[in-house]
């Protein structure tokens, strides 16, 4: 069992920026990937919306509406998984989620698998940008 824990949200004017943190521990499986991803905490999982994930390789992909705005690193040492966001906007307001998989079709360089199916969760951490 992976567990995934978020910390870093908060509430920012547009233009502004924040990083996101996710520690991840308990077992991990091998191969192993990671994304983040954003939504309404109210509405179903399967309708969050993946910006960017980490593949198995170490490779990163963006979705088009965060590309150039955030980046995704890691700290391999400390199992933690960073999400840098600048330029923020009022339509980046989300709540953000961590999510973590061992499956191919989400972990292969390339797969591109932004819908919300993911195999384990954080809990979230609310971004708010608003002037």
């Amino acid at each position: 069992q992976v567990h995934l824990a978020e910390s870093g949200g908060g509430s920012v004017q547009p233009g502004g920026s924040l990083r996101l943190s996710c520690a991840a521990s308990g077992y991990t499986p091998s191969p192993y990937c990671m994304g983040w991803f954003r939504g309404s905490n109210r509405a179903p999982r399967k309708e969050r919306e993946g910006i960017g994930i980490m593949y198995s390789d170490g490779t990163i992909e963006y979705a088009d509406s965060v590309k150039g705005r955030f980046t995704i690193s890691q700290d391999n040492a400390k199992n933690m998984l960073f999400l840098q966001m600048d330029s923020l906007k009022p339509e980046d307001t989300a709540t953000y989620y961590c999510a973590a998989d061992f499956r191919a079709s989400r972990c292969d360089a390339g797969s591109w698998y932004p819908e919300g199916d993911w195999t384990y969760w954080g809990q979230g951490t609310q971004v708010t940008v608003s002037s």
